[in-house]
């Protein structure tokens, strides 16, 4: 009995184990592999080009015709397309004989209401395109909303941003209004407020209230990781509340988001880190600087290359690569510069590859390219 919980707990932790699998596309002698979180070839470097996993499945290239792998590097959709997109929500848009149609893992089409363009799903629902209006679509092929808007942003965190004529609001995924479409300008979704603009006054929407700020030209989105976000007034930079107050008054040329309770700012020419009392933490010495990732670490560029800091401001790793974003994907666009889940992706020389907190490479690889690690299945 204790040998058969022991084999049960084994295959549990096992399954848990594949399906947080993740992956990163990787370019070696001009073909595209995928390597796991130890440096490991998951799938050989063998595709003409490639895309992330998305859902367990990513588009790939072979003899100039798209199809679909699984993460074991085997084709569920044979590359016969023109174009494959991201799958999503269970279905993947795919080129055809000039017909794009939405299809399953099983190469199964969806009927659907569509007639002028095809929009990927998102999280269970795609836009809907009629008249010069949108709305949205299930993945049941039926409608949600009709199309009604002019204009419908992707959405973020389960809403997206709206416009009727001039006017911005927002809408949840079933299409039920979130804020009504009466601002000139209006941001992202976030729990703790979304910045807005009201004839010339910005303020923050919170609690369905519109917090206005005198003066403010300019405010940017609100993140999960601190309850201020940055705006700027009279050409200087600070930080704001969801109330619309100034908590940090704006004396800064640039900054950035405020992460593990630090926020690179940039000052004569220079970057340093401030705290949320707007104390200067880490002294504004350094050419460029990035936000801190949830291991505690951040980019920092001295002279022509980066190299990364703890939160005392001590390097831990020498300046000796690039960070610079940019995928090689046709799908993705990397936005993460610096450390993600323990591991960093950076260019030494000609060359990419993945370094952890120690400054170890990653299986002592370097590629053409490679992309972030992101995960394989859900």
């Amino acid at each position: 009995m204790k040998l058969y919980y022991t084999l049960i707990f084994a295959f549990i932790l096992n399954l848990t184990c594949v399906n947080a699998q993740e992956l990163a596309l990787v370019r070696d002698n001009d073909l595209f592999g995928y390597i796991n979180t130890s440096g490991e070839y998951v799938i050989q470097p063998q595709f003409e080009k490639a895309g992330n996993f998305h859902e367990g499945y990513a588009a790939a290239l072979n003899n100039k015709k798209w199809g679909l792998i699984d993460t074991s590097g085997k084709w569920v959709l044979a590359p016969e397309f023109e174009k494959v997109k991201n799958f999503n929500s269970g279905y993947v848009l795919v080129l055809q004989n000039d017909q794009w149609n939405y299809i399953n893992a099983s190469g199964e089409k969806l009927s659907t209401p569509v007639t002028e363009k095809y929009y990927d799903f998102n999280d269970g629902v795609a836009f809907l395109r009629k008249a010069k209006k949108t709305g949205l679509m299930g993945t049941d092929g039926k409608v949600i909303l009709e199309p009604t808007y002019d204009v419908i942003k992707p959405f973020v965190n389960g809403y997206a941003r709206v416009r009727k004529g001039d006017y911005w609001g927002m809408i949840d995924k079933k299409g039920k209004v979130f804020i009504p479409t009466e601002y000139a300008e209006i941001g992202s979704y976030n729990k703790r407020g979304v910045w807005a603009k009201k004839g010339e006054t910005f303020g923050v929407v919170s609690n369905n209230k519109f917090n206005t700020t005198v003066r403010i030209d300019k405010i940017w989105d609100f993140n999960d990781h601190s309850e201020l976000t940055y705006a700027r007034r009279d050409k200087k930079i600070g930080f704001i509340n969801n109330s619309g107050e100034w908590v940090i008054e704006p004396t800064y040329e640039k900054v950035r988001a405020f992460r593990n309770g630090l926020a690179p700012v940039f000052k004569n020419k220079l970057w340093g880190y401030i705290n949320e009392k707007g104390e200067v933490v880490i002294p504004i010495i350094y050419k460029d600087a990035e936000v801190f990732s949830a291991d505690g670490l951040a980019p920092v560029k001295e002279k022509k290359l980066w190299g990364f800091i703890d939160k005392s401001g001590k390097i831990v790793i020498p300046a000796e690569y690039q960070i610079t974003a940019g995928g090689l994907s046709l799908f993705s666009k990397n936005v993460i510069k610096g450390f993600y889940k323990g591991l960093a992706r950076v260019k030494k020389g000609k060359q990419w590859g993945f370094i952890n907190k120690k400054g170890e490479t990653l299986g002592g690889k370097w590629f053409q390219n490679a992309e972030l690690f992101s995960k394989a299945k859900p």
